[in-house]
């Protein structure tokens, strides 16, 4: 399975339309192409015509909730909750509100691994295998030992999306490491145990110290805790689909008793706690949750969860600051990782480090990144560096990819050339 530039699918837990009246397609804005920036030159908070309508886009799509956050000059300036967080209950969607971030993980993890980077505790161009080498990699694969950080960060690593049976399918190759795109999980998920390796701690630790806490994304989480237990959005899917049940928030729901018996919390678990806890969690567990150790740990690719505006917090430091804190990467890591790294669509698209680039007026590139779990949760991400603007848009149903795209267009002005692919 593969994701698009915007960020799509995984497997299993993070794998996996009726039209609205004719006064709302009033309010969608014609598509640009043009080269003019002073036609998108605006802040990015949709109108109030704009989110009078939204609701009704909402049930053309069959998303019960969503939640919105813009930057304005490098920091957070609006945010609004509109619908419902969980249909079965009747609660409505707040600030409080935790949204599965699906593929939007990747970003936020490619930032802790620039961090290390700066630290000299991880280098770009060094190989993953020198670093850790997971024991479920294919032998006969020296392709593998070739696979760097810039690899898995910019999808070169020729690594597919996720394997269907990681209990009993060796990880290899699809393509020679650094020469094209393919997008793969696979590849994050080897990284984020390289991190945990070199710094001894979980990601969720890591996250947290590296960059949650001093960002002020207090109630973002990789994982399971109390708040997310309380406040997080439940997914539905689209109208006349029937994705996987399966979803993160069973599986942590079904783990927390487990960690809480073992007195580790989740967020502190490793690969080998979560070798050691697997055949209880799969006794406790529907047949098929809990298939191997990776289901059972933090995930950097498809896992994080949190409030959109905490999202947005982090799209505050992608941009050039007028100080950067001690934690915060470097002005000069900052540019790498938003400069083309790997051509997806010469001339318009490309890979950067742990963001996709697109190119609006020849000059400017905006950054961007979508994602998708279990076919009920549908998030974009989208960013102007050269203007400091941004815009976060989380919803919990899987026809949200019609509505994040509606309220993109009415918030910027543009139409993205990612969109069509």
């Amino acid at each position: 399975m593969h994701e698009g530039p915007a960020g799509m699918l995984g497997r299993r837990t993070f794998l996996g339309a009726a039209v609205a009246g004719a006064a709302l397609a009033a309010l969608r804005p014609s598509p640009l192409r043009a080269a003019d920036p002073a036609q998108y030159d605006h802040p990015w908070i949709p109108s109030d015509a704009f989110l009078a309508g939204l609701p009704e886009w909402m049930r053309a799509f069959g998303v019960p909730g969503l939640g919105i956050a813009v930057v304005e000059d490098g920091e957070v300036a609006w945010h609004r909750a509109v619908g419902i967080a969980d249909t079965s209950a009747g609660t409505a969607v707040d600030a409080d509100s935790v949204f599965e971030c699906a593929s939007l993980s990747k970003p936020v993890f490619a930032y802790v691994v620039l961090q290390l980077v700066d630290a000299n505790l991880l280098r770009l161009d060094q190989t993953l295998a020198h670093y850790h080498r997971p024991d479920y990699l294919a032998k006969d694969d020296p392709r593998l030992d070739r696979i760097t950080v810039r690899d898995v960060l910019r999808h070169s690593s020729g690594l597919p999306n996720w394997r269907e049976h990681p209990d009993r399918e060796p990880l290899r190759t699809l393509a020679e490491p650094g020469q094209g795109v393919n997008y793969s999980g696979e590849a994050f998920y080897w990284l984020q145990q390289v991190a945990e390796t070199v710094t001894g701690e979980s990601l969720d630790q890591l996250a947290w110290r590296h960059l949650f806490e001093p960002a002020g994304m207090r109630a973002s989480t990789y994982t399971w805790n109390a708040h997310a237990a309380r406040h997080s959005v439940i997914g539905q899917p689209a109208p006349g689909t029937t994705p996987t049940v399966q979803t993160f928030h069973r599986q942590w729901s079904l783990l927390q008793p487990l960690a809480e018996a073992r007195g580790k919390p989740l967020r502190e678990w490793t690969w080998d706690d979560a070798v050691r806890a697997l055949p209880q969690a799969r006794a406790s567990a529907p047949e098929g949750m809990f298939v191997w150790p990776g289901d059972l740990l933090a995930n950097a690719a498809a896992s994080l969860r949190g409030p959109v505006q905490d999202y947005a917090r982090f799209i505050a430091h992608v941009m050039s600051r007028p100080s950067r804190g001690s934690w915060e990467i470097s002005e000069t890591t900052r540019q790498a990782m938003l400069a083309p790294q790997m051509p997806l669509r010469a001339g318009w698209l490309d890979k950067g480090l742990g963001w996709n680039l697109e190119s609006i007026d020849g000059q400017t590139r905006w950054f961007f990144h979508g994602g998708a779990n279990a076919g009920r949760y549908k998030t974009f991400t989208l960013g102007d560096p050269q203007r400091r603007r941004g815009l976060v848009v989380m919803t919990n149903g899987g026809g949200g990819t019609g509505v994040y795209q509606r309220v993109v267009r009415a918030a910027t002005g543009r139409d993205l050339l990612a969109f069509d692919l």
